[in-house]
C-alpha cells in the first residue's frame, strides 16, 4: 500500500501511508574480492550487479549504505564494483555512505572510497593502499624429489615467472612495472574520492600500511567513527527503514554445488588452497 501513487495516497487516512518513513538500502560487501574458486564465491561485479541494481531501484530511496568487511583481493574487480556503485549513485541521485566493520583494507578500502563518506569502528582495520603479488618457488623441491618438468612455449616470455624455474631479474622487473601501474591506479582513486580530506602526506598514506579506524580518522582516510544504524537514524530520523541486501550465488552456481555432492580430490585440493589464500589475506591484518 505504501507504493500507491502520491495523488491517491493522500485519500487514505493512515499516517504511515500518507507520509512513509525514509528508506535506506543496505548492501553488505563481505569477504575477498574476486573469484576464489568453483565451490566458493568472492565479490565480483557479475555477482554483485543484480544486488546493486535492485537496491538502487527501490522507490523513495533516500540513501544507500555499504556495510564493508573485506581484506581486499582483485584490483580489477575492486575498480569495477566501485565504479558501478558511483554510476548508480549519480544516475539515481542517491547518496552512498560506507560503514566499515572489521576491515576495509586494500581492495576493501577501494570499495569504501565509492561512498561519499566513510565511517568506521575505532578498532576497524583501514588502509593498505598498495598492491602485492605473492607466490612460491619450487625449483629446489622438484630437484630434490627427482622430477623433470617439460614445458614448450612459443614466445620468449610465455613462461615468465614460472614457479618451477629460477627467478629471473628481467621477469621481476617486468612484474614490478605492472604492480607500480596498479598502485598508481589505486592512488588516483583515493586522491579523487578523498580530495581535500586527506590529512597526511602521500609518502605516509600510500605505502601499503594499514591503521586502526581511530588513526584513519586522523589521517583523513575516513570521515568519522559511527555505527550504521545509529548514524542512519541520526541523519534520517528514528523511523528510518533499512532494507538489506547481500550478494547471492547465481542459480547455476547453487545447482552445481548441489549436484557436486562431496568434492573429489582435485576439487578438495583447490578448495583447501582457496581457503588458505583467503585465510592468509585476513591473517595479514590480525583478523
Amino acid at each position: 500500500m505504501t507504493f500507491l501513487p502520491n495523488d491517491l495516497r493522500k485519500y487514505i487516512p493512515i499516517k504511515a501511508v500518507q507520509n512513509p518513513p525514509p528508506l535506506v538500502g543496505v548492501i553488505r560487501l563481505r569477504g575477498v574480492i574476486g573469484s576464489v574458486g568453483s565451490m566458493r564465491s568472492g565479490m565480483t561485479l557479475e555477482s554483485l550487479a543484480p544486488t546493486l541494481e535492485k537496491t538502487f531501484s527501490l522507490k523513495r530511496l533516500q540513501a544507500v549504505a555499504l556495510i564493508i568487511n573485506s581484506p581486499g583481493g582483485s584490483p580489477v574487480q575492486s575498480a569495477l564494483i566501485a565504479q558501478r556503485i558511483r554510476d548508480l549513485s549519480q544516475e539515481k541521485k542517491v547518496p552512498v555512505l560506507a560503514f566499515v566493520e572489521d576491515a576495509a583494507a586494500s581492495g576493501g578500502y577501494w570499495l569504501a572510497c565509492a561512498a561519499e563518506q566513510i565511517y568506521v569502528n575505532e578498532s576497524s582495520i583501514v588502509g593498505s593502499i598498495g598492491v602485492a603479488s605473492q607466490g612460491f618457488g619450487f625449483t629446489e623441491l622438484i630437484q630434490k624429489i627427482g622430477v623433470e618438468r617439460r614445458v614448450q612455449t612459443a614466445g620468449s616470455n610465455k613462461n615468465m615467472l614460472d614457479p618451477f624455474e629460477p627467478r629471473k631479474d628481467e621477469d621481476m622487473e617486468h612484474l614490478k612495472g605492472i604492480l607500480d601501474e596498479l598502485h598508481e591506479s589505486f592512488k588516483g582513486e583515493v586522491r579523487r574520492q578523498r580530495v581535500g580530506r586527506l590529512k597526511a602526506s602521500e609518502d605516509e598514506l600510500f605505502t601499503g600500511a594499514f591503521w586502526t579506524g581511530r588513526r584513519a580518522v586522523e589521517l583523513g582516510l575516513v570521515d568519522g567513527i559511527a555505527e550504521a544504524r545509529g548514524e542512519l537514524r541520526r541523519r534520517f530520523g528514528e523511523k528510518v527503514r533499512l532494507r538489506g541486501f547481500q550478494q547471492q550465488d547465481s542459480w547455476l552456481r547453487r545447482r552445481l554445488k548441489a549436484q557436486a555432492g562431496f568434492p573429489g580430490s582435485a576439487e578438495l585440493a583447490h578448495g583447501l588452497l582457496d581457503a588458505a589464500e583467503t585465510r592468509a589475506l585476513w591473517a595479514r591484518y590480525g583478523l
